[in-house]
């Protein structure tokens, strides 16, 4: 498709279209912590406990780009 092999697009949308959901994720987490009045702890155990899955991912992305060199 205009020119791009499918593991290009995959790639591109693994790692652009994946890492702009995860910002997305991050302002949800933010507004929740918002609207729930969470405090300044609440807050940080709001992004602690549902940002470390994207930690995750984000780890496991950067562990493949330096055994690939």
């Amino acid at each position: 498709m205009f020119g791009y092999s499918e593991e290009q697009i995959s790639t591109f949308g693994l790692t652009f279209g994946v890492g702009a959901f995860m910002l997305y994720m991050l302002f949800i987490i933010g507004h929740l912590a918002w609207e729930s009045k969470a405090g300044k702890f609440g807050t940080f155990v709001l992004f602690l406990g549902l940002g470390l899955g994207m930690v995750g991912f984000a780890a496991k992305f950067v562990i493949q780009w330096f055994f690939s060199k």
